[in-house]
């Protein structure tokens, strides 16, 4: 597969919060995502909350990454331990008398709900422990849409180049608290630093 632009750039931009270099690495990479979860027998809402947990811990992990070039393995290995987590989390749960009676056909994105209402849970625990100024940027940066770096850096008084570098230490922090520490524990998810394949 040829792309025009090599992923050691992209990722630098991306980790400067350049949002089109974001874009670009989501464009380029989904299709790797979606394949590792056909490869499981995930697929629709499942595989959209699959998707977005690889997402969200690349976004946490950006600032840690050594080995730009080795991301698509990276990719491939968290959305496998991603999947596997889906798949031990359906496995635990017991089967309705509809299920076991043959009835109507149960939703599947009951399980990827449950599973991302817990994530939200865990991220708000995180988001209430972090300093006021920390959870002021990050509510600006992931507001959807995203706010512009200028209007970030009049309400908080932070310089439009130091938004990107402030916002890798909230997030630092972030991972340091007990709900999201324990959350990345459980999912046994390496940092790219020797080439993950």
């Amino acid at each position: 597969m040829h792309h025009d632009s090599p992923v050691t750039p992209l990722l630098e931009s991306a980790a400067r919060g350049t949002e089109s270099a974001w874009q670009k690495i989501v464009e380029r990479y989904t299709p790797l995502v979606v394949s590792v979860c056909q490869g499981h027998g995930i697929r629709g809402a499942d595989a959209d909350d699959v998707g977005g947990s690889v997402w969200l811990r690349l976004v946490a992990n950006l600032a840690g990454i050594r080995e730009p070039e080795a991301l698509p393995g990276w990719l491939r290995t968290t959305t496998r331990h991603e999947c596997l987590t889906l798949l031990r989390h359906r496995s635990r749960q017991i089967p309705t008398d509809t299920e076991l009676g043959g009835g109507p056909e149960t939703d599947s994105g009951l399980d990827a709900a449950m599973i991302g209402a817990e994530r939200r849970a865990v991220a708000r625990a995180a988001f209430a422990q972090l300093p006021e100024r920390d959870r002021r940027l990050l509510a600006m940066l992931f507001a959807d849409p995203p706010r512009p770096y200028r209007e970030i850096s009049v309400a908080l008084g932070i310089p439009v180049g130091a938004i990107g570098p402030t916002r890798a230490r909230c997030l630092a922090r972030a991972r340091r608290t007990p709900a999201i520490a324990a959350l990345l524990a459980d999912q046994h998810v390496p940092l790219i630093e020797q080439g993950a394949a």
